[in-house]
C-alpha cells in the first residue's frame, strides 16, 4: 500500500470578474494616487490631500472635455494624443471600454496645464466674467514671472502677503520643467497660488486695471 496517497489535481484559478464595481474603484484610486507626484528640489509642494484634490479636479476636467463636440475640442489646441483620446471615447458604447479610455485620458491630463481649458469651459458654460478674469490674470502673472525675475518684486508690492521663497522655488522648478519637457506640476501649483492671492487680496478695480494691461501687452 502506498503510504503517500496521490493528491487531487489542483483546481485552476477562477478568472477574475471583468469590470466589477470594486475593480472600477480600485482603478480610479490607482490613477488618482498622488504619491507619484514627488516633491521637487527645495520645495515639498502641496500636501498629499491637496495633490489628491488636484488629481480629482483634473479627472473632472477630463470628463467635461469628453462631452464637448469635435469642433470645440479641436479649437482648444490640445496635445495630439489627448485630442485623439477624447475623440475616440465618443465612439465607444461598452461601459468597460469607456471606463478604460477615461482612465487613459486622466493620465494624459496630468501633463497639461488645466487653467486655459478651465477658463474656456467657464466661458462656454456662462461662468461669471469675474471668475474668468481672475483666472486670466493668474495666467498672466505666471507667464510674466517665468519670463523675468524682476516681476517678483512687482508682485510683492501688490500682494505683500505672498510667500516669496516658495514662489521663487516654484518659478525655478517650473522653468526647469518647461526646459526638460516634464509634466507641469510646479507650473500648475504656481497658478494655484497666484489665483489664491488674487482671490484673497485684489479688488475688482485692480483686476480690471491689470486685465487692460494684459490686453496692452498682447
Amino acid at each position: 500500500m502506498n503510504p503517500h496517497p496521490a493528491r487531487p489535481p489542483a483546481k485552476s484559478a477562477d478568472p477574475s470578474p471583468a469590470d466589477s464595481p470594486a475593480d472600477a474603484r480600485a482603478d480610479a484610486d490607482a490613477r488618482l494616487d498622488p504619491d507619484d507626484l514627488s516633491g521637487d528640489e527645495g520645495y515639498d509642494g502641496p500636501s498629499k490631500s491637496q495633490r489628491k484634490r488636484d488629481m480629482h479636479a483634473l479627472q473632472s476636467l477630463g470628463e467635461e472635455l469628453a462631452v464637448l463636440n469635435a469642433e470645440r475640442l479641436r479649437s482648444l489646441d490640445l496635445p495630439e494624443r489627448l485630442l485623439e483620446a477624447l475623440l475616440q471615447v465618443k465612439t465607444f458604447r461598452a461601459h468597460g471600454a469607456v471606463r478604460r479610455q477615461m482612465q487613459f485620458i486622466g493620465k494624459l491630463m496630468r501633463d497639461i496645464d488645466p487653467a486655459p481649458l478651465r477658463a474656456q469651459l467657464d466661458v462656454w458654460n456662462g461662468t461669471s466674467r469675474a471668475a474668468v478674469g481672475r483666472s486670466h490674470l493668474a495666467e498672466h502673472w505666471r507667464e510674466r514671472l517665468l519670463d523675468s525675475d524682476a516681476v517678483l518684486g512687482e508682485l510683492l508690492e501688490i500682494f505683500p502677503g505672498a510667500d516669496i521663497p516658495v514662489l521663487r522655488t516654484l518659478i525655478r522648478n517650473a522653468r526647469k520643467e518647461r526646459g526638460d519637457q516634464k509634466p507641469p506640476r510646479n507650473y500648475r501649483e504656481l497658478y494655484r497660488i497666484l489665483l489664491g492671492l488674487i482671490e484673497q487680496g485684489e479688488s475688482p478695480q485692480d483686476q480690471a486695471g491689470h486685465a487692460q494691461d494684459q490686453t496692452g501687452d498682447d
